[in-house]
């Protein structure tokens, strides 16, 4: 029992070490990449950036008479559109990438509500959205503050690129409209608990484990202590209800599609998500962007908060770890494909 004690206590030394240089060497990085950013919201007009990028590839092509007729034009074309500003309704583009915990919902509250402060109905509400799930309730709520888009009568769009899969997917389906790229993964309905447990470990090296509660279903399933059938069904029973709760959202704002049929924690890929009507078009962000660009002004809303050093290096790491789990998830996922 000692032996196995101080085989413990130096492996807890190693990897404190290790976990310790990790911290310093991301927790300088990070210092110097973030010194200069404040909390604030950063706007950007799209149009102009659309305009400005055509405009240099155009110019390169030109010989210097024809650069400067273009940019004499360019400039009549800017001060057309200017007048004819006000007239034009208005897009709203938000970026949100997930991770396990949600951990940019602050950020995504700020932005709507500033943009509720200013949009009308006949805005639009663009949500670029790149999300593998998490903790259901950081996701519910990243999901409410969507909701709220939708009460205040404005059209959101959600358009996934990538992945929009579990909580992703439950912030996507409050959407009044969902595009997908083609080989986007939409779906995943469904709840999953993973839980270690060592008490055949600890009960071969002689040691106990004690639990006290107050409240019969206080602590059910356990990592150190041993389970029982019925903690093992109590816990079976709380996922239930929580995809219950799920299910509800889903068919609530996409009340055309089966929810049975898709409810079974299966992903889709995009062409597919469209036949189940998961998505409501096949489209990339950068399309949809452009094609709306041609009637709306369209302005990205980004709201940025400045974390104290102590929580950008833990944010970093929980970062890294979640990209491993990322990393799996889509080595499963990548196994099932044809070879």
């Amino acid at each position: 029992m000692t032996e196995f004690l101080l085989d413990y206590g130096a492996f807890l030394l190693k990897a404190a070490t290790i976990v310790i240089a990790i911290v310093v060497v991301i927790g300088v990085a990070a210092a110097a990449g973030r010194k200069g950013a404040q909390d604030g919201l950063e706007v950007e007009h799209l149009n102009q950036r659309f305009r400005d990028l055509a405009g240099s590839l155009r110019r390169a092509l030109l010989s210097k008479a024809e650069q400067k007729k273009d940019a004499k034009e360019e400039k009549r074309r800017a001060k057309a559109e200017d007048k004819a500003g006000s007239e034009r309704h208005r897009g709203f583009v938000i970026h949100f990438k997930g991770d396990l915990k949600a951990s940019h919902v602050p950020e995504l509250a700020e932005e709507v509500s500033a943009i509720l402060d200013v949009a009308t109905p006949d805005d639009r509400v663009i949500l670029c959205l790149e999300n593998y799930g998490g903790v259901v309730h950081e996701h519910g709520l990243a999901a409410s503050q969507l909701v709220r888009v939708r009460n205040a009568g404005i059209p959101l769009y959600v358009c996934v690129d990538k992945v929009a899969a579990s909580g992703g997917y439950l912030m996507a389906c409050v959407a009044t409209k969902v595009y997908a790229a083609p080989f986007a993964i939409l779906g995943s309905i469904g709840v999953l608990a993973q839980i270690p447990n060592f008490n055949r470990l600890l009960d071969s090296h002689g040691v106990n484990f004690e639990q006290v509660t107050a409240g019969k279903y206080k602590r059910t399933v356990t990592m150190f202590g041993k389970n029982t059938d019925e903690d093992r069904a109590k816990l079976k029973e709380e996922l239930e209800d929580v995809h219950t709760l799920f299910k509800n959202m889903v068919a609530e704002h996409r009340p055309a599609l089966d929810i049975e049929t898709v409810a079974t924690g299966e992903h889709w890929y995009g062409t597919r998500a469209l036949e189940l009507k998961l998505a409501d078009e096949l489209k990339t962000s950068d399309e949809l962007l452009r094609e709306l660009a041609a009637d709306l002004d369209l302005y990205e809303v980004t709201y940025k908060i400045k974390q104290p050093l102590q929580k950008r290096l833990m944010a970093n790491i929980d970062s890294a770890l979640e990209r491993l789990s990322a990393g799996r998830w889509q080595r499963d996922l990548e196994s099932r494909l044809p070879r």
